[in-house]
């Protein structure tokens, strides 16, 4: 166990995390305390991922960037403005068809909706983070007729579980890398790479940052794209991350909306009638 740590095999580390949270469930109330312990342990580590997002990254980013123009001239940067525009391409097609086509069969419309969490949208993009919205976007759902508890139990869970943006841009920046390093990836290999990430890939948003620290993890783990490559898109990462955070936001909230409805715990004429622009001040219902 210690050797999967030192050596950095996530999916060894991910398996004997599983069997620990397991075995905490197990032991039941008394575990509390541990469990409040290493939550604190994870937000304390992902406080020092921020930070050096924050504070280093951008120079050294700078740095790999002035670097590459200066010798190889501006036209490298033209395949790293591919990727971000066809990162950008798949988010939509995936909010406007395929979460698009869920909210069609819930009921309402995902334009409406989105125009209707504009505001939260905006804060996400701000902090490249959708958990920075989660309180604002929780109330939204409220006002717009979805159970306290549904909402209280759907989205914070989501932002754990229902990934999807930063799955597509795990997934998206993986590829790109094979790409620029020539790394030979089959159909299985890149099926395989998805289920690792997926799997890793959960709670990769509670910090700006996150994400990118498990890609270097899972890739380190498969040996099979170069963990260094991951310097090639540290310049644009700011940028696939704000659209990973926006499609997360998006998706918490439409799955909030769908599980309400199927468990009976929405009122759609309010929901209906929210979207459409009227009763948006109304008081939070305290359930249905």
């Amino acid at each position: 166990m210690v050797g999967a740590f030192a050596e950095g095999d996530i999916l060894q580390v991910l398996f004997i995390s599983i069997l620990v949270a397991v075995a905490l469930v197990q032991l039941g109330p008394r575990v509390q305390p541990l469990v409040d312990g290493i939550d604190m342990a994870a937000k304390a580590l992902f406080g020092v991922v921020n930070i050096i997002m924050n504070a280093m990254a951008p120079i050294g980013a700078f740095g790999a960037m002035a670097f590459t123009i200066g010798k190889y001239g501006i036209v490298t940067l033209l395949p790293l403005m591919k990727m971000v525009l066809i990162f950008y391409v798949t988010c939509a097609t995936f909010v406007l068809v395929v979460l698009g086509a869920v909210a069609w069969m819930a009921g309402f419309s995902i334009l409406k909706f989105i125009r209707y969490i504009r505001e939260e949208l905006l804060i996400v993009l701000g902090t490249s983070s959708s958990e920075a919205a989660l309180p604002r976007l929780m109330e939204k759902l409220k006002r717009a007729g979805c159970g306290e508890s549904t909402v209280g139990i759907v989205v914070p869970s989501g932002y754990s579980f229902n990934l999807d943006g930063t799955c597509i841009n795990l997934t998206r920046m993986a590829i790109f890398l094979a790409q620029a390093t020539n790394t030979p990836l089959g159909f299985e290999a890149q099926l395989a790479l998805i289920g690792v990430l997926l799997l890793t890939s959960k709670g990769a948003a509670s910090v700006t940052g996150g994400s990118f620290v498990v890609l270097a993890a899972t890739l380190a783990s498969l040996h099979s794209i170069p963990v260094a490559s991951l310097a090639i898109i540290l310049g644009v990462y700011r940028f696939i991350s704000e659209g990973g955070a926006l499609v997360n936001a998006i998706g918490n909230g439409v799955a909030a909306i769908v599980i309400a409805r199927w468990d009976g715990d929405l009122d759609a004429d309010r929901l209906r009638a929210t979207l459409d622009g009227a009763g948006q001040d109304s008081p939070v219902s305290a359930g249905h």
